[in-house]
């Protein structure tokens, strides 16, 4: 099934023999990443196995918040809105970034005592976020039939298109003199005296000095090959879009059986606010014990499914010669069916709620595959044991609003600079140095 139209990225066509760093994906965070780092004046190859921002990256809900962010993300998702703000001039391109503020209901007191004690979370930010009382909802809402507690209101909360975002971003970087490759897998590194040396790509070696892995849900798969411990499995979002609809809301809106965002062309995005589909594959065996303290907490929002995925993964070889096609080569975009009865559930629910959506019509559907970590926020980080690799990755369903502050944040920990944020919880080691590892929210 055809993901979503994506502006399209000619790659360049000759490969460069040396660059200072060599970005691995095209989404938005290796997009983001190389922008920062050619702007610094490095010398930058970005490659991508298929084309840019084809996967979840441009499949996303297109939500650019900081609300009900885990509270370890929330200094670099302040600095990523303050990005965001200038990225069109700075870029010279449309992303479709629009304040327009973000709401998550609250149908319980339970749920409204949650979302009140998270504004917590911003006390040392200049972002603004309140409560809304159930009669303010409806005021704001007149034709709603929700009977909700109350909303966390995030007002600077944003959107943005993700079919743009991440093409402009690498346009961008190559404006800046970055090398864009598109169709042009890397196979893997090579280390002189155990530091990066230079990646292999399908298409011949690029000598490097360091490496930026932002390969998204197929990270696990490329440092497994260099022995890295790295848990993270796919999870299956599956999403609706609209055509145009007059006099819809404005802000984007979170209910745990739907959600919801205008788009840029006046249709709306449309999905589930908390289904999701795991199959079980192989690697669901192998990082069980990762993952088991995520599944006592949100094993209700999470359909698991045995089925073909798990002989398709099976076939895929976990190791490979650097002379040889990679696994990376004979899927260039990862495209899954999505769910048709969670998307129609999740647009039923909402014209119940809003019947203005009673006028909405289906203008397509797609299912993307969200990259999780079991703490639920990325890894962006160095590699202690391979000098020069760095991994950035595990956005686990939150890394486009989040992009242009971990490619800074990323830039800043390959060139040596001080960090734009602590990158401690970020870092990769904590699957394995015996830190605790939380699922602190369920958002």
């Amino acid at each position: 099934m055809p993901g979503p139209y994506v502006v399209p990225v000619h790659g360049d066509v000759e490969l460069p023999k040396e660059v200072d760093v060599v970005v691995i994906g095209g989404g938005i965070i290796g997009a983001s990443t190389a922008l920062e780092l050619a702007e610094r004046g490095l010398r930058v190859a970005l490659c991508e196995k298929g084309g840019i921002g084809q996967e979840q990256s441009s499949r996303n809900w297109g939500w650019v918040r900081i609300a009900c962010r885990d509270p370890r993300e929330v200094p670099l998702m302040a600095e990523s809105l303050r990005i965001w703000d200038t990225l069109d001039q700075r870029t010279g391109r449309d992303t479709g970034f629009k304040r327009a503020g973000i709401i998550f209901t609250s149908s319980t007191d339970q749920e409204f005592a949650g979302h009140r004690n998270w504004i917590k979370n911003l006390e040392n930010y200049e972002i603004e976020a309140r409560m809304l009382s159930g009669q303010e909802f409806r005021s704001m809402y007149p034709g709603t039939t929700m009977n909700l507690k109350g909303a966390l209101f995030t007002p600077a909360d944003a959107r943005a298109e993700p079919q743009k975002a991440a093409p402009a971003i690498a346009e961008a970087a190559r404006a800046n003199g970055a090398a864009i490759l598109t169709e042009c897998a890397v196979r893997g590194i090579e280390t002189a005296a155990g530091a990066v040396s230079g990646v292999v790509t399908e298409r011949g070696s690029i000598a490097c000095k360091a490496v930026v892995l932002a390969g998204g849900a197929w990270s696990s798969l490329f440092v497994g090959t260099l022995g890295i411990h790295l848990p993270q499995l796919k999870v299956l979002n599956s999403v609706l879009r609209t055509k145009p609809l007059e006099g819809g809301p404005e802000q984007a809106m979170w209910a745990s059986d739907f959600a919801f965002r205008k788009r840029q062309d006046g249709g709306y995005t449309i999905a589930s606010g908390s289904e999701n589909v795991v199959d079980i594959v192989p690697k669901s065996f192998r990082f069980a014990l990762d993952f088991v303290p995520a599944l006592r907490k949100e094993w209700r929002a999470l359909k698991f499914r045995a089925g073909w995925r798990f002989w398709d993964e099976v076939r895929i070889p976990d190791r490979w010669t650097l002379d040889e096609p990679s696994p990376f080569e004979y899927c260039r975009v990862l495209d899954p069916k999505p769910s048709t009865r969670m998307s129609d559930n999740a647009l039923a629910n909402l014209r119940r709620a809003f019947p203005i959506f009673e006028r909405t019509q289906i203008a397509q559907r797609w299912g993307g595959y969200m990259d999780v970590t079991p703490d639920a926020i990325p890894v962006i980080s160095a590699v202690d044991r391979i000098p020069g690799f760095h991994i950035a990755t595990g956005f686990s369903g939150h890394g486009f609003g989040i992009g242009p502050g971990a490619g800074r944040l990323m830039a800043d920990i390959v060139t040596g600079r001080t960090p734009v944020v602590d990158p401690k919880d970020f870092r990769l080691s904590r699957f394995t140095d015996g830190s605790k590892i939380e699922l602190i929210t369920g958002y």
